[in-house]
């Protein structure tokens, strides 16, 4: 694992790349959308070839799960652990049964707390890719990040 980032040691501009990937199932689809998401072009081709998304798709937020396994495996080392505090969510593409998915990041802005000094925000813009390049996610975040050494 890559050695943890603090707020000190990001840059603007500075990118990450998912050091793996995940295959998504049709089967897991189905099950995450039966449970959180029971929308028939989440649960069935057949019903969802006549949507909108012209067949089985899974749902944004299972999208959004597999994208959070994908940056909290390696892909972006943050000091603390990968704590939001607000953000923009888009699903450009939906993502398909056998979809290979990756992340790439890049920070964005970098804000030092003036009434915290152990901390700052940063913006990042994290976006999941398939296997065609295609941006099936794209994730503007505002994350919480502890500094290395208190500023004061």
């Amino acid at each position: 694992m890559a050695d943890l980032l603090y707020l000190d040691d990001l840059k603007v501009g500075q990118r990450f790349a998912s050091t793996g990937s995940l295959t998504v199932d049709e089967a897991r689809i189905k099950s995450f959308a039966a449970e959180f998401d029971p929308q028939p072009f989440h649960l069935d081709d057949a019903a969802a070839r006549p949507t909108l998304f012209g067949g089985l798709a899974a749902s944004g937020w299972h999208t959004a799960a597999m994208t959070m396994k994908l940056v909290t495996d390696g892909g972006i080392p943050i000091a603390g652990g990968i704590i939001g505090a607000s953000g923009e969510l888009t699903w450009p593409k939906p993502t398909r049964p056998g979809d290979v998915l990756r992340v790439t990041a890049e920070v964005l802005e970098i804000t030092p707390s003036k009434s915290r000094p152990d901390r700052g925000m940063i913006t990042m813009r994290i976006e999941t890719q398939n296997q065609k390049d295609e941006a099936v996610q794209v994730f503007t975040v505002k994350m919480v990040v502890p500094r290395r050494t208190p500023a004061g």
